[in-house]
């Protein structure tokens, strides 16, 4: 008897701690109402598990003490490249070419909320194939004169990764500056390839694994070569990047030339003196002089747990926002909030067309059903959806009226809009925005279309399986 009052009195403690967890979700921390709700039900189904699952993966108090010093070493970071950076951002914006005038209000707006520099005078390479990407990065660093910044979610242990982790070992020795950035759950190399690094005269860093914060990770793509020469994208560094996995393959990077350079450098010296010992201060070497490559508009933003403001998402509102004639997103998550569902209902209601495209395999079952979901769930406002047939479909860009574009790492999910740290570029150039959407039409004949009629026929077992998904998407 007195065993099992003690284990009575354990249990109820459990619960009482539950129950105040619960309390806490809704009054403290303020926290959207579907989430808290989603984590009451957590509590409610799993008890004893759902307390353990919410301290990692749910609790926001470690992430407003910790982040908020990111957020000041952030700024004194901006503040170390203050005087360049003020004068670009106050320069007097044209507006004669009428694409930069229509997008005037978004350039200020991220000015203004993120502290993103616009630059006018870059050239671009869009890449869809992870062959030509990873070409033409081997070829820049092989060029790198004075250094190489690379900040990669996933580097894998495999042919690729090693090969990039050789170059660098032999750059370094060559006294090239070397400094690689990398997530210290996506990090697959293995720690005598990172020592070779060290050895070689290259540094190396990991975004922080720490028990409460593990559902924080770094998803940002970036490449910066000797300050001239930035990539930025979706591709992370492994051989399904080049499409040699069962599933195949299809991405989204570009190649920016120009100023532009200058706002991945800004975000790569804010993650890495964040996350290194190291202190690294504004130089001209790592700001030379623009060599004025071409004449494409654009912003690198960012976002992500350390900022009040989502302001990727942000981005993507305003830019679906403005859409007139047509909406053309990749994704491989699609789990939006209803400030973006709506958003797209609107748009699609107004005559934009509005295209949707997502993988037709899971390489995450759980999201792909809620992706799903939340994709038929805008058919009946006359969205179009389809699932792309030839490899998974990993790019995540959005294309307005064949004139502005994204591209970058954020998915369009509740992690990338809240939990996650992501960056990407936003271009406002018929040209490249061209490319983008004609990349995705070439797409579309590899893709099946989602019909209102073939979603609501879909099999009773589909069924289940999204809703039992959709319950727990706002967990984040």
């Amino acid at each position: 008897m007195i065993v099992l009052s003690i284990e009575i009195s354990i249990l109820e403690i459990f619960l009482l701690i539950q129950y105040l967890m619960a309390f806490g979700i809704i009054f403290f921390e303020c926290r959207n109402p579907n989430s808290a709700l989603s984590w009451i039900l957590v509590f409610l189904v799993l008890p004893g598990m759902g307390l353990f699952l919410y301290l990692f993966f749910g609790q926001d108090f470690t992430r407003k003490r910790l982040f908020s010093l990111k957020e000041e070493h952030d700024l004194r970071s901006v503040q170390a490249i203050g005087q360049q950076k003020e004068e670009i951002a106050s320069e007097e914006i044209a507006c004669d070419d009428p694409v930069v005038a229509r997008y005037l209000g978004m350039i200020r707006m991220f000015l203004e909320n993120n502290r993103a520099i616009v630059t006018d005078d870059n050239r671009l390479t869009v890449y869809t194939d992870g062959n030509d990407k990873f070409r033409d990065l081997f070829r820049a660093i092989e060029g790198a004169r004075h250094h190489v910044h690379l900040q990669y979610y996933i580097i894998r242990d495999d042919p690729l990764g090693r090969e990039i982790l050789t170059l660098l070992c032999r750059k370094a020795r060559e006294g090239v500056e070397v400094r690689l950035l990398y997530d210290a759950l996506g990090m697959k190399i293995s720690k005598r390839m990172l020592a070779d690094l060290e050895e070689a005269g290259g540094r190396h860093a990991a975004f922080f694994l720490r028990i409460f914060t593990i559902n924080y990770r770094n998803h940002r793509k970036i490449a910066v070569i000797d300050g001239t020469c930035g990539f930025i994208g979706g591709y992370n560094i492994g051989e399904e990047y080049l499409g040699k996995t069962p599933l195949g393959w299809r991405d989204a990077a570009i190649r920016i030339e120009g100023s532009g350079v200058i706002g991945l450098q800004i975000r790569f010296f804010m993650d890495w003196n964040h996350a290194s010992t190291e202190d690294v201060v504004y130089s001209s070497h790592y700001f030379p002089e623009p060599a004025g490559k071409g004449d494409c508009l654009l912003q690198v933003v960012s976002s992500g747990a350390d900022s009040r403001w989502n302001q990727v998402k942000e981005g993507y509102l305003k830019l679906v926002n403005s859409a007139t004639e047509s909406l053309y997103i990749q994704t491989p998550y699609f789990i939006p909030d209803e400030s973006v569902s709506d958003a797209l209902r609107i748009a699609a209601l107004s005559g934009v067309d509005v295209r949707i495209m997502i993988p037709c395999k899971p390489d995450h079952p759980f999201v792909y059903w809620v992706t799903y979901s939340f994709v038929g769930d805008l058919l009946e406002a006359g969205v179009r959806a389809y699932t792309h047939d030839n490899g998974f479909i990993h790019a995540k860009t959005i294309v307005v009226d064949g004139i502005a574009a994204s591209v970058g790492s954020a998915n369009w999910d509740v992690r990338s809009f809240r939990l996650n740290f992501e960056a990407n570029a936003f271009l406002y150039d018929e040209q490249y925005a061209g490319e983008l959407k004609a990349a995705f039409e070439r797409d579309l004949l590899f893709c099946t279309e989602i019909t209102r009629e073939s979603y609501r026929d879909r099999p009773r077992r589909v069924r289940i399986k999204e809703q039992v998904s959709r319950l727990f998407s706002p967990l984040g």
